[in-house]
């Protein structure tokens, strides 16, 4: 197998494990609260993680001469996945999702003036095409309901802070193993998680709250369900295997090429979102879907067809 067919296979596999994962969360978003399901699959995939860095070589490859960058980077990437799984307990899964997917054109857009990369009027108009799609999803007369057109807000600040983790980490050219990388990030989300627990692990911010997001943020832990526990378990399985598909994916593909598999996650998760809450896609929301899938994948077709690895050819999902 080549390495781009083995780059091919690590990220559509990356995709369905973040699918899963996200149609988890969702699954579990109206009884537990956020942090505790993002402490007990991060400790999971933490475990996995540090399995996977024996194999590619031992401790020794979590060494970094830039820890202050692999910091930043690792809370720029909890940021989004916060933001991101609160959009999920608000939102259908393929709404949520198709709203991410602006995170290309974001890193794009910061790529001019942080990185200096020229961006010519074809893709810049095809970034337009996108956040029109983003606004027609949003506009004043699409009723969404409970869930608040504000609420929609949610997964497009997560694929900002997405897209600034990415451009910086272009600029900065950070470097390290696939797993080594995938166990900083589910260290940070660990230490947030546990910072959620002691400041509001007893639900008391929760008292009077009534957004059904902030709910899902603020509540306090429960021991969890008999019934619910192979969840958790499946939590955490997926949390290791996304971070280190999508790092192995990109280390052996070139990745203008292997970005643009990444918008299977979207199918994935309007299949899910049908086959598991019964959600079905408005036509306003088909049409915003196929505004932003078709900009971005624009996007990485003119870059792929000019040769270049431009910032956002970089992995757009979440560890």
């Amino acid at each position: 197998m080549t390495g781009q067919s083995r780059a091919i296979l690590f990220i559509l596999l990356g995709m369905l494990c973040i699918s899963v994962n996200d149609m988890g969360i969702k699954l579990l978003s109206g009884d537990y609260p956020l942090h505790q399901m993002v402490f007990v699959r991060s400790g999971i995939g933490l475990a996995i993680c540090l399995v996977l860095l024996r194999a590619e070589g031992g401790v020794a490859l979590l060494h970094t001469d830039r820890p202050l960058l692999h910091g930043l980077r690792a809370g720029l990437i909890v940021t989004a996945n916060m933001l991101f799984f609160a959009a999920l307990s608000v939102m259908p899964l393929g709404v949520a999702t198709a709203l991410f997917f602006v995170a290309p054109l974001f890193i794009t857009l910061l790529a001019i003036p942080v990185l200096g990369e020229p961006v010519g009027r074809y893709r810049m108009g095809a970034i337009v095409v996108g956040f029109v799609g983003v606004g027609v999803m949003m506009a004043p007369g699409v009723d969404w309901g409970e869930i608040g057109r504000a609420s929609l807000l949610l997964p497009v600040l997560a694929a900002a802070c997405y897209a600034g983790m990415q451009v910086l980490t272009r600029k900065l050219g950070a470097r390290s193993a696939a797993s080594a990388m995938a166990i900083y990030i589910q260290s940070a989300f660990l230490l947030v998680s546990l910072g959620f627990f002691v400041v509001a692990g007893d639900g008391r911010f929760a008292d009077g709250v009534e957004h059904p997001a902030a709910v899902f943020l603020l509540r306090a832990w429960v021991w969890p369900a008999a019934g619910d526990w192979w969840l958790f378990g499946l939590l955490g399985v997926m949390s290791g295997a996304i971070g280190y598909c999508l790092s192995m994916a990109y280390k052996h593909g070139t990745a203008s090429v292997v970005a643009s598999y990444e918008y299977v996650a979207l199918p994935l998760a309007i299949f899910w979102g049908w086959a598991i809450f019964g959600e079905v896609p408005r036509p306003v929301v088909w049409l915003g879907i196929a505004l932003i899938a078709g900009a971005g994948l624009y996007v990485f077709a003119r870059e792929r067809a000019q040769d270049r690895a431009l910032a956002s050819a970089r992995p757009i999902r979440r560890g």
